[in-house]
């Protein structure tokens, strides 16, 4: 696998388009930073990393509208991938819908959002889109 963090993005994709309450991806200190960030923007109910073995998996109960069944989360998209990574400063951070869906950074402080890499005034390579 060239790129894990597009195969998390994928499989996440995919069991929301299947309406699957669970879904299972195998672990990375990433992907960790990222299920984090998603539950606490309220895009993902819960999450559990389960340490068995070398790797170890992460469990995602995905969050649905509970009268029409829409997924919480409409699009995500990879931005930054192998072939051309996607470096942003602080001044060019993206807004993702005027601000209503969140950019994944990567930064030298670690993983977070736009919004908070804004505030803290530095840049980093764009991960994903989530809206």
């Amino acid at each position: 696998m060239t790129d894990p963090i597009a195969d998390y993005l994928t499989r996440l994709r995919n069991a929301l388009g299947a309406k699957h309450k669970i879904v299972e991806i195998p672990a990375s200190n990433v992907k960790k930073d990222i299920t984090k960030i998603l539950h606490e923007k309220g895009y993902i109910l819960n999450y559990k990393f389960q340490d068995d073995g070398v790797q170890g998996t992460i469990k995602i109960a995905l969050k649905y509208h509970p009268e029409t069944r829409q997924p919480a989360i409409k699009s995500l998209r990879r931005v930054s991938r192998p072939g051309l990574r996607q470096y942003r400063g602080k001044d060019k951070l993206p807004r993702v819908l005027n601000g209503l869906g969140i950019a994944i950074l990567s930064t030298s402080q670690g993983v977070m959002t736009d919004k908070e890499a804004r505030k803290k005034s530095i840049g980093g390579e764009v991960l994903c889109y989530v809206y």
